[in-house]
């Protein structure tokens, strides 16, 4: 349920920018203001030091061979006091940046400065709401168990920023990766998996259709799953689904893998409830679904407030900082 959001008084310097207003959508774009106000408020609150674009402070030479000035931004901290850990909201959370980090993944693409010092970016985000169970495969067992029942039962490993291949082309070929993904050992010789895509300030935005080569690869993957209702090519491909398509796919193509590896999956999309362009476009991907065993969409407070899946302070960390607006939140 929605409350009415609490005045948060004036604005914070530096958090008036063009990339938050989304054309002929004043929802999105009043969304998205607020989700960087949040987050300047939340930086203020501590009197951590502000940010800038680029994240070094350094201004940089443009295509056109001019200077971009550094700009500074609200929602951003200063990447020397960034690389400290301030933006990530737990112990848990910190350890689990510093080991994805210290263990890279081929054709790995992760900014470091945005995951460091980018307050508003979904990277920190999901390190925040999952890191804690990064590091306990009882407790992220737990979580699995509350928040997908259905899934297969067995241990459970976190991963971020994950895929089972980068480019290669017996999955999508492509560089999609989850966020996060809770592994599930079924205790046979296959794997389940649960791959989320976080989202937070972002808003779903139509894309130019895929080349030929690679688009024939993921028709050939959405076909062969059976889920997706007649019609679905026009209804995504070149659309603002898309993006959510080929995350899905990802899931679907792992099911699909000559080595039989994975016997279960599930793609989950996690926004914010106040976050009207991806609960619209949600909403509008599940009408392409003839099954949609293999896809959901779930809010981050949903996730946040499941009863004995957080620890109580970290619970309480993430709506403060996160969904300051909501009627009792700290």
């Amino acid at each position: 349920m929605t409350h009415p959001p609490k005045d948060p008084g004036p604005a914070p310097a530096h958090c008036t920018f063009a990339v938050d207003r989304v054309s002929r959508d004043p929802a999105t774009t009043a969304w998205k203001q607020r989700a960087r106000e949040g987050q300047a408020r939340w930086r203020e609150a501590r009197g951590y030091e502000v940010g800038f674009h680029p994240y070094s402070g350094v201004p940089k030479a443009n295509k056109v061979g001019g200077a971009l000035k550094a700009t500074k931004v609200g929602s951003r901290l200063a990447l020397e006091l960034a690389r400290s850990g301030v933006n990530f909201l737990t112990p848990g959370a910190l350890a689990a940046v510093r080991a994805r980090l210290a263990s890279p993944e081929k054709h790995q693409m992760i900014s470091e400065d945005r995951l460091w010092a980018d307050l508003l970016s979904s990277m920190p985000l999901c390190f925040n709401l999952f890191g804690d169970l990064a590091g306990s495969r009882e407790a992220a067992t737990r979580a699995v168990r509350a928040w997908w029942p259905t899934a297969p039962a067995g241990s459970v490993a976190v991963r971020f920023e994950h895929s089972p291949g980068r480019r290669d082309p017996s999955f999508l070929g492509n560089q999609s990766a989850f966020d996060a993904a809770f592994e599930i050992d079924t205790g046979s010789d296959t794997l389940a998996i649960v791959g989320v895509e976080t989202k937070y300030h972002e808003h779903a935005i139509a894309e130019a259709a895929p080349k030929a080569g690679a688009l024939a690869r993921y028709v050939e993957v959405t076909e062969r799953s059976g889920v997706f209702a007649e019609g679905w090519r026009e209804r995504i491909v070149g659309t603002d689904l898309q993006q959510i398509w080929l995350d899905h796919l990802l899931v679907l193509a792992m099911l699909q893998h000559p080595s039989k590896r994975w016997s279960w999956g599930k793609f989950v999309l996690a926004y914010p409830e106040g976050n009207p362009s991806f609960a619209g476009a949600s909403a509008r991907y599940r009408g392409v679904l003839r099954d949609e065993g293999t896809f959901e969409a779930r809010t981050l407070e949903d996730l946040v407030g499941a009863p004995g899946v957080l620890p109580d302070e970290t619970a309480s960390a993430l709506r403060e900082r996160y969904f300051p607006w909501l009627r009792g939140a700290p």
